[in-house]
């Protein structure tokens, strides 16, 4: 993809990666994703805003060399993380008069993942500017976005907001701007869910800063750019200021049907009650789905066979990994069956310490379930029913 482009002097310069389908080692990308970089060229000097992920980093430098590029002033570093940061060491190779402009937490990250020299930094404070000449750039912290060391660029002439991960989207595509705000909007939130869902507290104060601004268009660092940032605006509250709704997610493992029944009689009862329920088999679930629904859940219901004593491996995994996301879910129950006993319920609990979350009456069966087994579900329904409506979950 060549540079392109948004408006006269300011261009993107990223790169698209087509085929990447995971991140960190560790979250699905079923689309892929971009490594969004911006070029700023004003009167008097020329800023490049965030980089590429180094294996990307020649796409840079050529859309560089397209623009006839001859010399940058500034690369500001919104975020340490290599998919950002990762090609400032050639583009300083390139251009060794240009300045980093970052945070002081995140030049330290880059000295250390980088090893880039300290002269080679101008760290800035909250609100501070820096003139481009007819171009003003206004750097704002937004902490814990999803780093620490994180901040947003605002550029005052053109009321364009650069807020690297903030409001980003793992998705490739030609588009320069949103298109298909239905696509965007679940790339979005399962960027949300999977990155930003552990700091959405901090990020309430965040976007409460932002307010003060009048922006009329969103330059992320991943995914389109958002020329109607209302869109996102929206969604983005949405996700960190709402109440859970009257959703119930429920992860589960069956090695021999005894727990699957147990499942699907369950989500049944719920349905009955008016409960909407999103189940998710953890054999075959992309795990980056599940980390969705937990953004908009009331409840969560683990179920799972006993395996040596314990919860089955995969539904433990989804366990930690619901602690560490920080879901707003109020309520989880475990549901399940087992050959002659263990601590599967035990062992689950400690696995979320992180959840405030009320403990519903667990249903455990040996072996099949049973008559009385069916009407221990009946009861988990009613009780997650009665507990939605008293909150008024909707």
């Amino acid at each position: 993809m060549k540079p392109r482009e948004i408006k006269p002097y300011i261009y993107w310069v990223g790169a698209i990666d087509w085929g990447r389908r995971l991140f960190d080692s560790l979250i699905p990308l079923p689309d892929g994703t971009s490594y969004n970089s911006y070029l700023i060229k004003g009167s008097d000097k020329t800023a490049l805003l965030d980089t590429v992920d180094p294996p990307m980093q020649d796409v840079l430098m050529n859309n560089l060399s397209q623009l006839e590029i001859n010399s940058i002033d500034y690369i500001v570093a919104h975020h340490a993380e290599q998919d950002h940061s990762g090609a400032i060491p050639q583009v300083l190779n390139r251009y060794p008069k240009a300045k980093v402009i970052t945070t002081p937490k995140c030049k330290d990250m880059l000295m250390d993942l980088l090893n880039i020299e300290p002269g080679q930094f101008i760290t800035v404070a909250d609100k501070e500017t820096i003139s481009l000449g007819n171009k003003t750039l206004e750097f704002i912290y937004t902490p814990w976005v999803h780093w620490p060391e994180t901040m947003t660029t605002y550029l005052k002439e053109d009321n364009m907001l650069f807020p690297c991960d903030f409001f980003g989207a793992h998705l490739a595509t030609t588009d320069l701007y949103v298109t298909d705000e239905g696509q965007v909007d679940e790339s979005a939130k399962r960027y949300f869910a999977a990155i930003m869902m552990p700091f959405k507290n901090i990020i309430r104060k965040n976007l409460t800063k932002l307010k003060d601004y009048k922006i009329d268009i969103i330059a992320p660092s991943h995914g389109p750019i958002y020329d109607r940032p209302e869109f996102i605006l929206r969604a983005c509250n949405s996700w960190v200021f709402d109440k859970p709704k009257n959703i119930v997610v429920l992860p589960y493992v069956s090695m021999h049907g005894s727990t699957y029944k147990m499942v699907d009689y369950l989500v049944g009862a719920l349905v009955q009650k008016g409960v909407t329920v999103k189940q998710f088999d953890l054999t075959v679930t992309d795990i980056g789905k599940l980390a969705v629904a937990l953004v908009d859940a009331a409840t969560v219901v683990m179920g799972t066979p006993t395996i040596l004593a314990g919860p089955h491996p995969t539904v433990a995994y989804a366990a930690i990994m619901a602690n560490a996301l920080r879901p707003t879910i109020k309520f989880v129950s475990i549901i399940g069956s087992y050959g002659w006993g263990g601590k599967a319920i035990e062992t689950l609990a400690a696995l979320i310490p992180n959840l405030k979350v009320e403990i519903l009456d667990p249903v455990l069966c040996k072996g099949q379930p049973r008559q009385a087994d069916l009407e221990a579900l009946d009861t988990l329904a009613s009780a997650i029913t009665q507990k939605h409506q008293e909150a008024g979950f909707k």
